[in-house]
């Protein structure tokens, strides 16, 4: 077989080049964009928002920086091109992770405002909703020392809370599927912030698109495991002694299970019960019962149930209240009855008034060292 072998002209390889990237564009225009990592939302006293916006800068040699631009507007298209007039960067929201909305605007309801995010199809639905206890302005705004990236350190915050139980990761995803489904309302965490860092201020529970009650971080994990089963968590607990006195005991490495049993009779209030099977390791305990005992580590065991317990029906009562039903029993009580049934009650109403028990049994699982 003949073999043809062709040789271009010397520097036609170089033209072809250059002619190949001509065609690029312009290859600096990351440069030219600001891609919003954050956003917080703001109500002011007239029903305008102030919408406050994180943008990292990155510039040639010099660490990354963050641009912080604010705006009063009616509606949040409207104040992307306001903020578009006060940077040199073309603003873009396809990089948007966290969405942070004061505690008086979700108090007002956030459906809205939401619905509106949504729309945007350069949005991610994995963007996390959060509540600020105060201005989601001023928290963003700020520079903390320890935490260079005020955007980064809350992404990474809220994600770190999540994989502990102590709050819930919730997406722009989840808080529309809680908002239309008639069985569950939406749950979503609080941050605040402190002299020098932000902190976790505990759970906001939503009625329909309203933000009408607050667990507080202390019991972040008792809604946890009410909510839903986990693996890996970590609780802390103060325990009232026969002396006056209170004894600590920590736990890790905790798991947790439960299941809902739904009873109700015609004409009789709806009976709900909320077993919940939890175990873990003491990892601290500062008591005066020896753990190497049997009797003494069922009395902890007891003790802790018991304290558990009463927490828990506490805060189901709480959100009785509120008719916030954050833990989803609404699911549980219209799988158990035919489409027309459920459609015909009033499940706020039921759900208020139902008699909800909590049964908390803990088992430890081991206790190391421990004397």
């Amino acid at each position: 077989m003949n073999k043809r072998i062709c040789f271009l002209p010397r520097g036609i390889v170089p033209l072809l080049l250059l002619l190949l990237l001509s065609g690029c564009g312009d290859y600096r225009i990351l440069e030219r964009m600001g891609f919003t990592s954050t956003v917080g939302f703001d109500l002011l006293p007239k029903g305008e928002m102030e919408i406050t916006a994180s943008i990292p800068r990155a510039e040639a040699f010099t660490p990354v920086k963050r641009e912080v631009l604010s705006t009063v507007s009616k509606s949040s298209k409207e104040a992307k091109i306001k903020l578009g007039r006060e940077t040199n960067l073309m603003i873009v929201n396809g990089q948007l992770r966290d969405v942070l909305f004061s505690d008086q605007m979700a108090e007002k309801g956030l459906f809205e405002h939401i619905d509106s995010i949504r729309r945007d199809t350069s949005v991610s639905p994995q963007i996390k909703i959060v509540i600020v206890n105060g201005s989601a302005k001023s928290l963003l705004s700020k520079d903390y020392k320890q935490h260079p990236m005020t955007d980064r350190y809350i992404d990474r915050l809220l994600e770190k809370e999540a994989v502990g139980h102590l709050v819930p990761k919730t997406t722009l995803y989840d808080f529309e599927r809680d908002y239309y489904d008639d069985g569950i309302d939406p749950a979503v965490p609080i941050l605040k912030e402190e002299s020098d860092h932000i902190s976790v201020d505990g759970i906001g529970l939503f009625k329909g698109g309203r933000y009408v009650l607050r667990i507080p971080a202390k019991d972040a994990l008792i809604y946890s495991f009410l909510q839903g089963n986990f693996k890996q968590g970590e609780m802390s607990l103060e325990l009232a002694d026969k002396g006056g006195g209170h004894d600590m005991v920590m736990f890790t490495s905790l798991i947790s299970s439960k299941k809902v049993k739904v009873r109700q009779q015609s004409g009789q209030k709806l009976n709900v019960s909320i077993d919940v099977q939890m175990k873990g390791s003491i990892y601290e305990y500062t008591g005066n019962l020896k753990l190497s005992n049997d009797s003494d580590r069922h009395k902890l065991e007891k003790q802790v149930s018991d304290h558990l317990n009463a927490r828990a029906n506490q805060m189901v009562k709480r959100m009785q209240d509120k008719e916030a039903d954050s833990l989803g029993i609404g699911m549980y009580v219209r799988n158990g009855m035919s489409y027309k049934a459920w459609k015909s009650m009033d499940w706020s109403e039921s759900y208020a008034k139902a008699n909800i028990k909590c049964n908390v049994h803990f088992k430890v699982k081991d206790y190391g060292s421990l004397q």
